[in-house]
C-alpha cells in the first residue's frame, strides 16, 4: 500500500480523486478498442492512473507511418511488424506492474463483440470507423455500459461520454449513419498533438466515471489548427424514436439487418468483396480527385481504381461495393477498408 501511494501520491491530493477514488481505480476494469493513435494515449494514461485491469483490443501491425502520432510504439516494433496490442502490452508493463494488462489480437464483430467488451466498467473507443462505433454503442446499450467516444482527423477531434439510461447514445447523436467516401488519418492526415488531446480528455471521462464522479455532458468539439472549439449540450438529446435506446432495435449487431457490411474472400482471386447491403450512389468524380492525393486513380464512369501502393488495389463501384485486391484475409481487407473509405 506504501507503493501505491507513493506512486500515486499526485493523484490523490487531487481533492475529486483522493485516496477513496484511487482505491475505486485500482478495483475498476477498462476496455479499449483500437490501439492506433488515440487507444495508445488512452491506454498510457489509465495504466499511470492505476486503473486495475486495461484490456486492449486490436487487429494491426505496427507500421512506421503509425510512428508520427502513436505515442506506445517504436521503430523497432514497425521493423518487426509486431501487432499493436503486443508492443503495447509490452510498454505499459514496463510503466506498470501492478496493473493487469491484457492484450487481444482480434476483429471486434458482430460475432465476438459482446464477449469481447462486456464484463467491463467502462468501453473506450479508440476506433477510426463508424460501424465500429455504431457496434460498441449496441454492446453499451444492450448490457448497460458507459462509453467514452472519441475522433481525431486533421485538426478536428471530438469527444462525448454515452451512459445507457441517462444520456443520449451514439445513435441518438448520429442517426443515420454517413454513406459515401470520409475523411480518414489516411486520405486527409491527422496531427499528433490532436490525438493526444483528444486521447487525453477521454482517458480523464474515464477516470471521473470510474470514481464516481460527473463526466462531461456535452459532446466537445475542437480543431487545433484554428484554435477553434464548441460544446454542444446534449443533455436532452435522448430520443424515443431511437432504434437503440429507444426501441431496442441492436441492428448492429444482427446479422439480418441492412447496417451489416458484407465482407467475403472470392475464390482463387486474392480479393475480397465489401459490399454494404445499403446501396448507394457515389460520386465517382469527387471519389477520384479525393484518393489521387495519396494514390494512383484510373478507371471509367463506372468504377474507380485505386492503388495506394504494397500491391493492393481498391475497385470501387458507384453503389458502393469495393474489391480489395492483393489479400484474402478478411480482417486486413476490413483495416484497408477502413483506412481508405472510411466506413
Amino acid at each position: 500500500m506504501e507503493e501505491s501511494l507513493q506512486r500515486y501520491s499526485r493523484q490523490i491530493l487531487f481533492q475529486p480523486i483522493g485516496l477513496e477514488g484511487q482505491k475505486k481505480l485500482s478495483n475498476s476494469k477498462v476496455v479499449i478498442v483500437g490501439m492506433g493513435a488515440l487507444g495508445t494515449v488512452i491506454a498510457s494514461h489509465l495504466v499511470r492512473s492505476g486503473v486495475g485491469y486495461v484490456r486492449m483490443i486490436d487487429r494491426d501491425l505496427v507500421e512506421l507511418s503509425n510512428l508520427q502520432r502513436q505515442t506506445l510504439y517504436d521503430e523497432e516494433d514497425a521493423v518487426k511488424g509486431l501487432p499493436k496490442v503486443v508492443a503495447a502490452e509490452k510498454k505499459l508493463k514496463n510503466i506498470n506492474l501492478s496493473v493487469t494488462i491484457e492484450a487481444i489480437i482480434s476483429d471486434v464483430n458482430l460475432d465476438n463483440a459482446e464477449d469481447l467488451l462486456t464484463g467491463f466498467d467502462v468501453i473506450l473507443d479508440g476506433t477510426d470507423n463508424f460501424q465500429s462505433r455504431y457496434l460498441i454503442n449496441d454492446v453499451a446499450v444492450k448490457h448497460n455500459i458507459p462509453w467514452v467516444h472519441g475522433a481525431a482527423v486533421s485538426s478536428r477531434g471530438m469527444f462525448s461520454v454515452i451512459i445507457p439510461g441517462k444520456t443520449p447514445c451514439y445513435r441518438c447523436l448520429f442517426p443515420t449513419v454517413p454513406t459515401g467516401l470520409g475523411e480518414t488519418c489516411d486520405t486527409v492526415g491527422v496531427l499528433s498533438p490532436l490525438t493526444d488531446i483528444i486521447g487525453s480528455f477521454q482517458a480523464m471521462e474515464a477516470i471521473k466515471l470510474l470514481v464516481g464522479a460527473e463526466p462531461t455532458k456535452n459532446l466537445e468539439q475542437l480543431d487545433i489548427w484554428y484554435n477553434s472549439s464548441m460544446q454542444m449540450d446534449v443533455t436532452h438529446g435522448r430520443s424515443l424514436e431511437c432504434p437503440t435506446c429507444g426501441k431496442g432495435h441492436f441492428d448492429f449487431l444482427d446479422r439480418a439487418s441492412n447496417k451489416q457490411v458484407s465482407y467475403t474472400t472470392l475464390c482463387g482471386r486474392d480479393t475480397v468483396q465489401i459490399n454494404p447491403k445499403n446501396k448507394q450512389e457515389i460520386n465517382m468524380k469527387e471519389q477520384a480527385e479525393r484518393l489521387k492525393k495519396i494514390g494512383k486513380v484510373t478507371g471509367n464512369p463506372y468504377l474507380l481504381r485505386f492503388s495506394p501502393g504494397n500491391n493492393i488495389t481498391l475497385v470501387l463501384f458507384k453503389d458502393g461495393r469495393v474489391l480489395v485486391h492483393g489479400t484474402d484475409d478478411t480482417v486486413k481487407a476490413k483495416s484497408i477498408y477502413a483506412k481508405y473509405i472510411g466506413l
